[in-house]
């Protein structure tokens, strides 16, 4: 495989590997201000100094307590507010989300992704307060709206595409980004959303689940907040829940931070540990899952049944002019729709290398009709697909034989 620090725009060969617009092989800085390259950092991300006979990576803390005698003075106390093997993730994932900045990033991680969008929401709202969400996102977004609205906070909603959530911004205490919409794939201009929110006083936070921080990086695109489920493409084996929020400011870090405390919304040590050691491989895997991602994204725009291909990375998709500004990988999801919901019915029972699943940004491939939940506005033979890191002839030919099969 081709190690490269971004797949941009690419075309991946036969093997997987990636080129692109963005970037160069890995071991170049390609801009990158700490000259390093992803996969360098991605296997470094956080690990402690070297000890003589000591693990490179300390296995799980398992402890609900710690000595503490005396007065306490800092350190860890309680398994609640602290634990060792959450503190050597948290530094890897603030390394990865904003290699820059060193140590005035703090992230704090959570038990899904869910704790850690509430986190945030909850943390930084209060009654009479405005919140602006987009209209096209996760579907358990609804949910969120119906709650904080029962909390006597105001929601406006907007979609994503055209930087819409632009035009509601007035009078708001934070704006919720989330690019690549997920399942839409709508893309926004996040520096341009965040410098309008920060003229109105607006807090911003950007859920950067699909994109990850080898795709994008909200924080230096001026963002409050980088939000993120660490259950799909960062830790990528479709085994562990965890969710994580990064932040600059110490002040709106310790809000999260309280409220964490508050509901106990922590990992278990083991999800901690398997999610730091997933991390050693994710530039190799979002550069083969993006790879793949855009070859089967140019091979279902040949067939007549299909229709609505979205994938960023397309030089022709409404949101790939944005993207690849600021973008340095496409990811990982592919939308489109089948005619009916017969048909994508028997298209995924069809398929042998693909798992009929939810969620997205595992190694194996997964795929949808996101229909059946029926949170999200899409058709009922709209499909979401997520590439994972099969040889894309496999995964192209089985996707291919699978939309024959179908038309039976």
């Amino acid at each position: 495989m081709t190690d490269s620090s971004a797949t941009g725009g690419g075309v991946g060969d036969e093997t997987g590997g990636p080129t692109g617009p963005v970037g160069g092989p890995s071991g170049e800085p390609s801009g990158d201000p700490t000259g390093i390259g992803d996969g360098t950092r991605a296997v470094r991300a956080g690990l402690p100094e070297p000890v003589k006979h000591e693990p490179t990576l300390p296995g799980p803390v398992f402890a609900a307590h710690f000595h503490l005698p005396g007065d306490p003075t800092g350190g860890y106390a309680y398994a609640r507010d602290e634990n060792p093997t959450w503190t050597h993730l948290e530094r890897a994932i603030g390394e990865l989300e904003a290699p820059d900045a060193g140590e005035e990033v703090e992230t704090l991680v959570f038990a899904s992704g869910m704790a850690a969008i509430s986190a945030v929401l909850f943390s930084q709202l209060r009654t009479g307060d405005t919140v602006v969400l987009p209209d096209d996102g996760y579907q358990v977004l609804p949910l969120v709206r119906e709650q904080l609205t029962a909390y006597g906070i105001q929601v406006r909603t907007a979609p994503t595409a055209g930087d819409a959530q632009l035009h509601v911004l007035d009078g708001a205490r934070l704006l919720w980004i989330e690019t690549p919409s997920n399942p839409g794939l709508d893309v926004c201009d996040v520096r341009r959303l965040t410098e309008a929110a920060r003229a109105r006083g607006v807090l911003v936070a950007v859920d950067n689940t699909l994109a990850t921080p080898l795709g994008q990086r909200p924080l230096e695109l001026g963002a409050d907040f980088a939000v993120a489920s660490g259950t799909k493409m960062l830790t990528g084996h479709g085994d562990i829940l965890l969710g994580y929020v990064a932040c600059r400011d110490a002040e709106l870090t310790a809000s999260v931070r309280r409220w964490r405390k508050i509901v106990g919304a922590i990992p278990g040590p083991m999800e901690a540990w398997l999610a730091h050691r997933s991390l050693a491989t994710l530039q190799l895997r979002a550069d083969r899952q993006s790879a793949n991602a855009l070859a089967l994204a140019e091979a279902l725009r040949g067939r007549p049944e299909v229709a609505g291909v979205r994938y960023p990375g397309l030089p022709d998709d409404p949101s790939y002019k944005i993207a690849s500004r600021q973008m340095r990988r496409f990811g990982c999801v592919v939308s489109f729709t089948l005619p009916t919901r017969e048909r994508a019915d028997r298209f995924l029972e069809a398929l042998r290398l693909v798992d009929d699943a939810t969620s997205f940004g595992g190694v194996r491939s997964t795929a949808e009709r996101r229909g059946r939940w029926g949170g999200d506005d899409v058709p009922e033979g709209f499909i979401r697909f997520s590439a994972g890191a099969e040889d894309p002839r496999d995964l192209v030919g089985d996707v291919l034989r699978a939309l024959d099969a179908s038309a039976e």
